[in-house]
């Protein structure tokens, strides 16, 4: 039977998401090091869960070995600098790329809602790639969320149901039950007393 294929988003539910992540990391790990055996390459992963958690895999070597190699191939010179000077200037190149980008997006966005109120020029075909994959990811959350709100919703009415019936058999029980005590009363009604039993006896 073959597999369906599998939608690139993440996935909403944390259990599948782990297990997924969990399945997924082994491969991956497990491709890299068939790949080095079978090619005789050096080969370094590193991989960052959700949680923060680090997962990592250096073929023939260390990973300091690879980042070193890496920094000297790429020309950066930052093999010269001690892990701390690395991490600070790491961390400042990435939050000015994100603050960059995060511009782009936000220039982007706005530009789209104008053209889409008709009050702006046309956009480039990249712009209205941006837009879209905006648009689609907007779409996704609201329906996210309007899923979240109609299953709590169907839930309380289930409550409400399980409360409603439970009151019901309540009720019927006690109904049975004052239905008995009203018909046993004139049969009670009607029986002598014991008394009047052995009077009449004697009497007799």
């Amino acid at each position: 039977m073959a597999r369906g294929k599998v939608q690139m988003k993440r996935i909403q539910n944390p259990v599948h998401r782990q297990v997924t992540f969990c399945k997924r990391r082994a491969g991956l790990l497990k491709k890299a090091n068939e790949l080095s055996v079978l090619c005789d390459a050096q080969i370094g992963v590193l991989i960052f869960s959700a949680n923060g958690k680090l997962y990592e895999l250096a073929t023939k070597g260390s990973m300091q070995e690879l980042i070193e190699r890496y920094s000297k191939a790429t020309g950066s010179g930052s093999g010269s600098l001690k892990p701390e000077e690395q991490s600070k200037d790491t961390q400042a190149l990435n939050a000015k790329e994100e603050v960059n980008i995060l511009k782009q997006e936000i220039e982007t966005l706005q530009k789209g809602i104008r053209y889409l109120l008709g009050g702006a020029a046309e956009m480039t075909f990249d712009e209205l790639v941006v837009l879209e994959k905006n648009l689609e990811m907007w779409i996704y959350q609201i329906r996210s969320t309007k899923m979240e709100i109609m299953s709590k919703e169907i839930q309380l009415l289930r409550n409400k149901e399980g409360v409603l019936k439970a009151a019901n058999q309540y009720l019927q029980y006690k109904m049975e039950e004052s239905v008995e005590v009203a018909n046993f009363a004139p049969m009670i009604a009607n029986t002598p007393y014991p008394l009047t039993i052995q009077n009449e006896i004697f009497q007799f």
